[in-house]
């Protein structure tokens, strides 16, 4: 293996981008020695950095393709339903990540930090799997192992297909993946970390709280549900408002998407760009803004 392991992103989004796209795609070029592939029929990306790559292809090609993949027919009336292919991706699309050491899948509402500092060449050869939340796969953004094993565990997710081929969203990413790894996720610590030393799949994975998801029903960073009014990114470098310095590898802002951003009117196209390119942001419940604003 490398040093460091080369990794690659996989995200299937169909529809249009989301207004925060720019963001996203200037924290991936902050990313440098870490690649992505967009795939979808989405308009064309301009200005990309070397590292980010488009894929575009209509839906219903790309159901036609999964079908092949899969040896199936795979024929949803929504693109949501794709979060259910999470898991299979490695498998679908083993040619282009051919030669990674580690793929993954992710999501595109969050902006990522320093993620080589988060994940380390140390880290990533002590595991093989990779979950930014404790006790579930976190379906936002989640690392595996390029090996045969991993890329095919999804076949053992009960019922994947008569699940993958109804048109219902059965967060295969989250909860169904999640039961491979952890049994008995609602025990006590001791007895949870009993169980899992049983669980081969479960010792060759990291299950750590990244603390990257505020404004849920999950505890922050001192186990009260008081989360972080206001983050920076500086040229690839995340903070909050109630962590110090402590950085943090991407900023999930699934929160004030679903509440906050839908209440307000952002700012135009033309004052984004130039908000991208300034590399310093601050984000809360009404938006990205210069890092300097008060």
């Amino acid at each position: 293996m490398r040093n460091p392991p080369s990794i690659i992103f996989l995200i299937p989004y169909f529809g249009q981008w989301p207004f925060w796209m720019p963001f996203f795609i200037e924290s991936c070029r902050c990313n440098p020695d870490i690649d992505w592939l967009l795939i979808g029929d989405c308009a064309e990306l301009e200005e990309l950095p070397s590292n980010v790559r488009q894929q575009r292809i209509s839906f219903e090609a790309y159901c036609d393709f999964v079908s092949t993949r899969l040896g199936f027919e795979f024929a949803p009336i929504n693109p949501y339903k794709l979060c259910d292919l999470k898991p299979a991706l490695g498998f679908i699309h083993e040619p282009e990540i051919q030669g990674y050491d580690y793929w993954g899948f992710s999501d595109l509402d969050l902006v990522y930090g320093n993620l080589r500092a988060y994940f380390t060449a140390e880290k990533l050869r002590r595991s093989k799997f990779f979950s930014t939340h404790e006790r579930r796969v976190s379906g936002h953004l989640c690392l595996l192992r390029n090996e045969q094993p991993l890329r095919e565990l999804f076949w053992r997710i009960p019922d994947f297909q008569r699940r993958v081929q109804d048109q219902k969203n059965h967060a295969l990413d989250e909860g169904g993946f999640t039961r491979l790894f952890l049994w008995r996720k609602n025990f006590p610590k001791p007895l949870f970390r009993l169980v899992g030393l049983f669980n081969p799949w479960r010792r060759m994975a990291e299950f750590k709280e990244a603390f990257s998801t505020p404004n849920t029903g999950r505890a922050w960073t001192d186990g009260s549900m008081n989360f972080p009014q206001s983050w920076s990114w500086h040229a690839g470098r995340l903070r909050n408002d109630r962590d110090g310095a402590r950085e943090f590898p991407y900023l999930h802002f699934l929160g004030w998407k679903r509440g906050a951003w839908k209440e307000f009117e952002f700012a135009s196209e033309q004052a984004r760009s130039a908000l991208v390119q300034s590399r310093a942001w601050r984000i809360d419940q009404q938006g990205f803004h210069p890092l300097k604003e008060r």
